[in-house]
């Protein structure tokens, strides 16, 4: 057993050194994306106003050096496709930026009509500056921040204008957010994204116009908006209508006493207010909820003077609560709601950060959705308004992590703060984060922390954001390095399932398991790649998925609140995704796998213990190094010969387990006898079982299983026998390769959930 930072170092370094080919892979959107004008849909979803200007296309590029300030005229040699980052293939440049240098795009643009222009970027990695005809009109931080200038005043006359951007991205060698990214990617991290990777457009607008808007709910029906404005505040109106995006066809209720008009028409309400800077309040009776089931949103139009825009909203709440058997679990609408989905890392082999086209990055989206999951983590990542938008309308649940950055610590290191500067670029890029996307109803936990990556002062940063926002759950640290704060307490567990026990003020909930690897031939990024375990055939996998499933809807009746499966996709060297990097092959039967899936619901069936492991009190056993001669499984069989000591068996710093005799060569052979007071039907037995490595189990002289690999905690596994009443054998041969090692056992029974 390799632990969890061993393995993922050393995978690290050995792909790296494997096979430095990237192969050219496609999706089957690639060809799709056009030369002039990618992403054309408009980027901003809740504020969308009719006359917009889109400045993706061809950009003039220059890449400058450590130490060279400003390009000259003859440096812009080659052109860009923006918004895709320099180091994608659909960039046309697939290059990494020199250390310490930076990326200069230029390009013309005509100014749009209105009293003030609004130059806007969707994101760019990491530090940029902006220049307007000559005059540098602003300075950003922050690689994952949608951020927007005011450009009026620096237009010269003339109908030709002309738009510089340097955009300065040191990837892992700083301290900035950045999640996976880095220079030399391999293992669990990918290839960086620098500089302008979301789409860049304008706007002319009048000179009293909306800037934001910031929209509240409850699920009695309350609304309160507060309008943020440019110039002077002033009236403003306010209308909406009932959309519900999971039906062909669109239905309507009528707001206070107004008559219900056709479901076809734009509004149903219109609301003056006098004063923009005041928030605007009103009730919607009979207000339909948003859930994964029926994702109702209502549509909105907000008018200031001559300036509108159009927008949605939910009703949807989200909270800790306990159920009836008054364990704390994840409440939305005050129901308690198993929250299942995969570990979305947002990758492209051929955009790398910067999907393709829309159509690609919902395809995810739709893929997920199909296979049953009602939720989705996005992983050290912020993506465009617009994946947020699609989560909102096709009812995806998300639990959205903080990229991480700065240094890693351990489970058990002090939370470390690298500098000032990194502290406070962490925390303005977390508000922007919660800013910009707080109106997402699909949104439903902030992740502060990802195992300890970058973690510092973790129960005041936990204490600052759930002040901030109350309305969502917060996760402060989704593995190994909890703090006691926050609403979950949430592990990893390679490739599990388990579950952490259940805790009187926090809900519970496993972040990350799973990983189970299929290469397939033709469509990985080296020739090489890895899962936490890996199967030969698709047949194999979905086997394993039912299984790692079915064991995972037991915890869910233990009081398990939610769970991460690793992950969408492959991602580079990862061949762990439930689809191949370039989405052309589905490695998953959807049927299958989505009865599997969707089986995962309250109420949920529990295991109790029947034969003890020596997880909680020693259980003794026999045991012994060398190879027994003879039928050593048998009930019948003398083991007089072999020692005896207390279970599990194992070294020290073997993840999740305390070894309680120690064993330290290749192999063990155990056994223990036991007696049952009960018999137990077929189908109802399960074997509890912490292997590491190899593992054949026996039971009264019959292999029940084995196993290659090794799991990271206790983990259950069907036995397809049943169990008579009375006396039984139990005998397991356990193999080590490398790293730590344990082996223990024991047996649950089902009991059906109420």
């Amino acid at each position: 057993m390799r632990t969890a930072l061993f393995c993922f170092l050393a995978l690290t370094s050995l792909a790296h050194a494997q096979d430095k080919t990237v192969a050219s892979l496609t999706t089957p959107w690639t060809a799709k994306v056009s030369k002039t004008l990618p992403h054309p849909e408009y980027p901003r979803p809740q504020m969308v106003r009719k006359h917009w200007t889109n400045l993706n296309g061809q950009w003039d590029l220059a890449v400058l050096p450590a130490g060279v300030d400003k390009p000259q005229t003859g440096d812009y040699k080659r052109k860009i496709l923006v918004p895709f980052p320099i180091e994608s293939r659909l960039s046309g440049i697939a290059e990494n930026v020199p250390q310490g240098g930076s990326i200069w795009y230029r390009r013309s643009f005509k100014r749009p009509s209105g009293e003030r222009v609004l130059l806007h970027f969707g994101a760019v990695d990491w530090q940029a500056r902006v220049w307007v005809d000559g005059v540098e009109v602003g300075k950003h931080t922050g690689g994952y921040d949608p951020f927007t200038f005011d450009i009026t005043k620096a237009l010269r006359k003339g109908s030709d204008h002309q738009l510089v951007v340097c955009a300065e991205d040191p990837s892992d060698s700083g301290y900035q957010p950045r999640g996976k990214q880095v220079r030399k990617p391999g293992g669990i991290f990918y290839t960086s994204s620098s500089g302008i990777w979301q789409t860049v457009w304008m706007e002319g607008v009048p000179k009293n116009a909306i800037r934001d808007l910031r929209i509240s709910t409850r699920n009695n029906g309350d609304v309160s908006i507060q309008i943020d404005t440019y110039g002077q505040k002033g009236p403003a109106s306010l209308s909406y209508t009932l959309r519900q995006s999971n039906r062909t066809g669109r239905s309507a209720a009528a707001p206070h006493s107004s008559p219900v008009r056709d479901p076809s028409g734009p509004m149903f309400d219109v609301i003056p207010v006098r004063d923009s800077g005041s928030p605007v309040r009103f009730r919607v009776p009979n207000r339909e909820l948003w859930s994964p089931e029926s994702p109702t949103l209502y549509s909105l139009t907000v008018s200031v003077g001559n300036d509108q825009v159009q927008g949605y909203f939910a009703f949807r709440e989200v909270k800790i609560g306990k159920d009836k058997q008054g364990r704390q679990r994840i409440l939305l609408n005050g129901k308690p709601t198993f929250m299942v989905g995969p570990l979305d890392q947002g990758f492209w082999p051929d955009g790398i950060y910067t999907a393709p086209t829309q159509e690609a990055m919902e395809y995810d989206l739709k893929v997920t959705k199909q296979l049953g999951f009602n939720m989705i983590r996005k992983h050290v990542k912020v993506e465009p308004e617009t994946w947020y938008a699609a989560c909102d309308q096709m009812g995806i649940l998300v639990f959205q992590d903080m990229p991480s950055g700065d240094k890693f610590i351990g489970p058990s290191d002090p939370d470390i703060l690298r500098s000032p500067e990194s502290a406070k670029d962490f925390q303005d890029e977390l508000k922007a984060m919660v800013d910009t996307h707080r109106n997402h109803p699909s949104i439903v936990a902030w992740v502060l922390y990802n195992e300890g990556w970058g973690e510092w002062d973790t129960p005041h940063m936990a204490g600052w954001l759930k002040k901030y926002d109350p309305t969502r759950v917060l996760d402060s640290v989704t593995g190994w390095a909890d703090r006691g704060v926050g609403d979950l307490m949430d592990i990893h567990s390679y490739p599990g399932p388990s579950a952490p026990p259940l805790e009187k003020n926090r809900a519970i909930m496993l972040g990350e398991f799973g990983g189970l690897g299929l290469i397939v031939p033709g469509h990985t990024w080296l020739k090489t790649g890895w899962g936490y375990q890996s199967y030969k055939t698709k047949g194999e996998l979905n086997h394993a998925l039912e299984s790692l499933f079915e064991r995972l809807h037991f915890l869910v009746g233990g009081g398990l609140s939610a769970a991460v499966y690793t992950q969408t996709t492959d991602v580079e060297t990862e061949s762990n995704g439930l689809m191949t990097y370039d989405r052309r092959i589905l490695k998953v039967d959807p049927v299958r796998i989505g009865k599997a899936i969707r089986a995962l619901q309250l109420p949920a069936p529990t295991l109790q213990e029947l034969v003890p492991t020596s997880e909680k009190a020693p259980i003794q056993w026999s045991y012994t190094t060398a190879k027994p001669a003879g039928e050593w499984q048998s009930p019948v069989y003398d083991e007089s010969s072999w020692n005896t000591a207390p279970g599990g068996f194992g070294t020290a710093g073997t993840p999740n387990v305390t070894p309680r005799t120690v064993w330290n060569t290749h192999d063990i052979w155990i056994r223990r006898s036991f007696i049952t007071t009960q018999s137990v039907p077929t189908g109802s037995l399960y074997l509890n079982l912490y292997h590491d490595d190899a593992a054949e189990v026996f039971l009264d002289g019959k292999m029940i299983l084995s196993r290659d690999g090794w799991t990271s905690s206790y983990s259950t596994f069907r036995v397809k026998q049943g169990l008579s009443k009375g006396p039984h054998t139990l005998a397991i041969h356990c193999h080590q390769d490398a790293g730590g090692q344990y082996i223990d056992a024991g047996f649950d029974v089902v009991v059906r959930g109420r």
